[in-house]
Parts: C-alpha cells; structure tokens; sequence
C-alpha cells in the first residue's frame, strides 16, 4: 500500500511541475468555451471570416474605378462604385452584428469560466496550492487572467479574420507579380518578435511576482479596515507605503527593463518591413510596365497589408502574451485537480471500530527540506477524546492538516480502520470530518448560513444550526443580534452588524458542530478568544456528548490550556516534530517528562 501511495503521489507532484504545451492548452480552452455555448461560439467565428472578404477587397476595387476613369469605361466605374458601397455596408452590417453576439457571448462565458476556475480550485483535496509560493505565483496569474479569458475568444476569432485578409490582399498583390510575395517573407521577422515580445515579458512578470504580491498585500494593510486601528497606533502607515513603493519597484524594474529590450527589438523588424514596402511600391511603379489602376491597387493592398500584419500580430501578441499563458495555467490547474483526486476513490468507513493510526509519517512542506513531522507512530483510538499539546512548531497543527487530508504525508501512512487514508476519497472522509479552527473564516451571510454551511446538508434545517450553537455556547451571541439568525453579518453589507472576534470565533465553533456524531471532529484551537473556564465548561459538555456516540467518533483537541487538556482520555504530546509522551493525563504526570513540566509552569501562572 505504501508504494503505491508513494507512486501516485509522485505522480501528482510530476503534474504539478509540469506546464501543458500552449497550443494544446489554447484547444482545451477552445473546447471548453464551446461546450458551453456552441452557437454563439460558431456565429461570431463565422462572422469574423467573412467580414474579412468584402473589407479586403476593396483595393481591388479601388484598381477597377483607377481603369474604369483612365480608360473611360463607364459601366466598370459603377461596377467599382457600387462594389465600394456594398463592401463597405456588409463590413458594417457583418461587424455591428458580430459585435452583438460577442458581447452576448461573452457574458455568458465569463460566469462559465470563473466558475470552472473556482470549481477547480475548491476540488483539490489538499490545501498546499494555497500555500507553495510557487502555485501562488501561477494561480495569482490566472485569477488575474481569467476575468480577460473571455476577450480571447474573440481575439482568436479576429486574427483568423486577419489571417483571411491577409490571404487575399497576397493574393491581390501576387496578381500584380509574383515577387511581391516577397512583402510576406519581410512580415516575417515582426511575427517572430510579435510572438516572442509577449513571452519574456510574461516571464519577467512571473520571476518577480512576489514581489508584486508583497506589494499588494501591503496596499491592502494601508488601506483597508481589519489593519486600521494598529496601522494608526504603531504609526507605520508611512513605513508601509516606503515599503509598498520599494516592493512595487523591485517587481517593476525587470519588468520595464524586459518590455524596453523586447519593444526595441519589435520595433526592428517593422522597420524592415517598412523598407520592403516601399522598395515594393517603387518596383511596381517604375519596374514594371503597370497600370494605374495596377499602381493603386499596390499602394491600398500594400498600405492594408502592413495595417493588417500589425492587426494580426497584436491579436497574436495578445493571444501569446494573455491567452496561451491563461490557458496554460487553467489546463495546469486541470490536471493538477484531476491528479489529486484520481487516485482516491475508496468509501469512508460507516463507523470506527479501532481508530486511526500514524505510522512512520513524515511530514515536509513543499519547498523545504524542514521536517515538521519526524517519523510519527501513535494511535488515536476509536470514540476518544484525544489532546495534542507541545510548543509552538511542534508539528501539532500539521497533524491536523493530513488527518483532515489538506496533505499527503511525506512518507508513512495513516491508517483509519487499517485502510489508508490516502485511498479514501477526499470527498467521501470530509463528509465524516468537522472542525473548527483558530484561523477561521468569517463567512459574511446571514448568521444561520455562516453557521449552517459546517453541514451543507442541512444549511436550512433550522432545528440543526440552533442545536450547534447550543454547543457551542453562542446562545447569548445569537440573541443579542437584532434579527437573531437572519442578522446579515458583515458592517459592508446592507443591514449588516458587525460582531467582535469572540463573537466571530464562537459561531465558527458552532459552524463546526453542525454535524451530528463526525467521525472525526477537530478543534484547533478555537477558542483562544474565550477564557479558560468557558473553554473548560464547553468541551466538557462536548467531550461527553463525544464519548457517548455510537460511532466510534474520534475527537482531536488542540489547545494550549492545560485545564482543558486533562479532561481527554489521551494526551500525545509533541517536541520537535515527534511525538514525545502518549498517556492520559494522570500517566503522564506520573511519568513526569515535558507534559508535567509543561502543566507544572502553566498552573503555577494561575496561583
């Protein structure tokens, strides 16, 4: 089991490193934008090409009336006169058509692929793509690009209407001679850099965009409320808006630095281009034994063909600078999704009969070579109450994180019943999981939604959620909010109250028992906010509640008060990333070691 745990784990990570290829990203994006709206998606894509055709012939147009005035035929100056009109009323007509749909279209598109991008997101069953700095490097571009992924669909629809235009006016200036064909190879060199611009630019973004990040974050504290009282006591606004500045210069010097190279070099290739052009009009004019009507259609085909290769390539530019990176890190962030979750698709059990078991585990953070869990083995037995303590950096929180699953252990195994967590399904154990959690989220709804979201389920169920709060002693929090449940919290909201960070921390701790008998129930910490004795009163109750269940539930206790730790049937105490001390609280003390000193120096603070 292990090896096959070890084996698709490394597979995850090799997905994880790895970037798609950018034009299978681009047919996965394609795909995706058409398998929501395949109608509009074809209508805006059949417009576009032929509102190409009527606009790029109007130079052969302009060659007929040349003739048609030299040479006095009349009939050929009406056949290009009304030739103009129509092509011109058809591009209009075509192009506000087409504007309408695209707009329709990407309205629609925009909610289907922030959705996608959210959905993603929320489907990884492990947490460590919020928090290696590299995923926050990559995700925070694609947060960024997915609200302009809707534009690149019409951005692939215009340069293909480019490329037809292109088509014809080669063709047109071909009629003329052959080797004005030659004006395409010189467009080369500005299809190059015009590709090429947007990449290093792109990854002069990336390698800095730490720094980018800082200096957003730091805005944030300037500027916002929750840092408000502290930014104005400590005094650091300055200091934070020196610093702000700094970061924003460090992300934004290679920045500049690579878009003045990549700009000189686009600017080369359009001066050769430009020298083509003009050697091309001379050689016509002079060269060749023309018509006027042939000199007119290379000076408007030619004229129209710069304006289109510049047209092209900034769609293109756009499209590899935006588009290609967007698409690469949203078909990235598919299959990182899909490997996280592919090889876990066992049941959780009904109940726990024996418990969960560490054995081995080994715990290093992505990126780092700190081992924060050494070579773990203890057993958290079936329907107990079991309390982590240890310093600051034990590992305590981090044992928590790979019993809920938020990540795979580095090497070793958790067991549940004997069968390894690693092949459960993520969805299927969160679903026998609960906690709640010193770094809660402040869920701005109503306060029966904020409470309710801990069991989906019963989001509704009002009985429910006033049970939870009965538990977890926010009775008098709730009554003190004007409309009770239905109070909208969050002061930024119409009619909606603030509440304190106690106030907060108890309808998370309710959040967190919304679910009835969880196989596991985790509480890190949740109560820091409270005193020690209103902490010891309400996990008393819920201890045993906890032990009179009948699934063999397990419950994880992390805290810091020790008058609320001997209440547990187990203590495992944690010292520099292993597990130092097993026991109840009585063995322990006995025992003597770092829990009784530890509980020793915490009631002497008390006397």
């Amino acid at each position: 089991m292990t090896s096959l745990r070890e084996s698709t784990s490394s597979s995850s990570r090799d997905v994880a490193e790895e970037t798609p290829p950018a034009l299978a990203s681009m047919w996965r994006l394609c795909k995706l934008g058409y398998s929501h709206e395949p109608r509009l998606l074809s209508f805006a894509f059949a417009m576009s090409l032929l509102g190409a055709i009527p606009d790029a012939m109007l130079a052969l147009l302009l060659k007929f009336l040349a003739d048609g005035v030299v040479v006095g035929d009349r009939r050929l100056i009406v056949l290009a006169v009304v030739g103009m009109a129509l092509a011109v009323t058809l591009t209009w007509l075509m192009r506000v058509a087409t504007a309408r749909v695209t707009r329709l279209f990407r309205d629609k598109v925009t909610i289907a692929l922030e959705t996608h991008v959210a959905g993603l997101q929320a489907s990884v069953s492990t947490i460590e793509h919020h928090e290696r700095r590299d995923f926050l490097d990559r995700l925070a571009i694609l947060r960024n690009h997915v609200f302009v992924l809707d534009h690149m669909y019409m951005s692939l629809f215009s340069t293909a209407g480019w490329v037809v235009r292109l088509g014809l006016t080669a063709a047109l200036l071909m009629s003329i001679h052959p080797a004005l064909a030659l004006l395409l190879v010189f467009a080369v060199p500005t299809v190059v850099s015009s590709s090429w611009r947007p990449a290093v630019e792109r990854d002069a973004e990336e390698s800095s965009a730490e720094h980018n990040r800082l200096a957003m974050h730091l805005f944030t504290m300037a500027t916002t409320a929750a840092p408000g009282k502290e930014v104005r006591v400590t005094g650091i606004g300055d200091e934070l808006v020196r610093r702000r500045r700094r970061e924003w210069e460090r992300w934004y010097g290679p920045v500049s630095a690579a878009r003045w190279s990549s700009a000189a070099w686009h600017s080369l290739t359009w001066a050769i281009f430009g020298s083509a052009y003009v050697g091309g009009v001379v050689f016509v004019a002079s060269g060749l034994q023309a018509s006027a009507g042939d000199v007119l259609l290379v000076l408007a085909a030619g004229g129209r063909l710069s304006a289109y290769i510049a047209a092209s390539m900034q769609e293109i530019g756009f499209i590899r600078g935006v588009w290609l990176d967007g698409a690469r890190r949203l078909a990235w962030l598919e299959d990182y999704a899909a490997a996280m979750t592919a090889k876990a698709d066992q049941p959780a059990p009904e109940r726990l009969d024996d418990g969960i078991r560490l054995d081995r585990v080994s715990f290093v953070y992505p990126g780092t070579d700190v081992l924060v869990l050494d070579d773990v083995s203890v057993h958290l037995p079936a329907g107990r109450v079991v309390a982590v303590v240890g310093e600051n950096g034990a590992g305590k929180s981090t044992l928590v994180k790979l019993l809920c699953k938020m990540y795979e252990p580095t090497s070793g195994e958790i067991l549940v019943d004997g069968a390894p967590l690693s092949l459960i399904s993520s969805t299927a154990w969160r679903a026998e999981v609960s906690g709640a959690f010193q770094d809660f989220f402040r869920f701005e709804f109503a306060a029966r939604t904020s409470v309710g979201l801990g069991n989906l389920p019963a989001v509704a169920d009002d009985g429910a959620v006033r049970v939870a709060v009965r538990k977890a002693g926010a009775d008098e929090v709730v009554a003190r909010l004007e409309s009770g449940l239905d109070t909208q919290l969050g002061p930024t909201w119409p009619d909606g109250v603030d509440v304190s960070f106690g106030q907060w921390q108890k309808l998370a701790l309710a959040r967190g028992f919304m679910r009835d008998e969880p196989l596991l129930l985790v509480l890190d910490e949740p109560t820091a906010a409270l005193d020690a004795e209103t902490e010891h009163d309400l996990f008393s109750r819920y201890a045993e509640a906890a032990r009179a269940g009948s699934r063999g539930g397990i419950t994880i206790l992390v805290s810091h008060r020790f008058s609320t730790v001997r209440m547990a049937d187990h203590i495992v105490v944690m010292q520099g990333s292993k597990v130092a001390q097993v026991g109840s609280h009585d063995e322990l003390m006995r025992e003597g070691g770092a829990y009784a000193e530890l509980y020793s120096i915490q009631a002497k603070a008390y006397h």
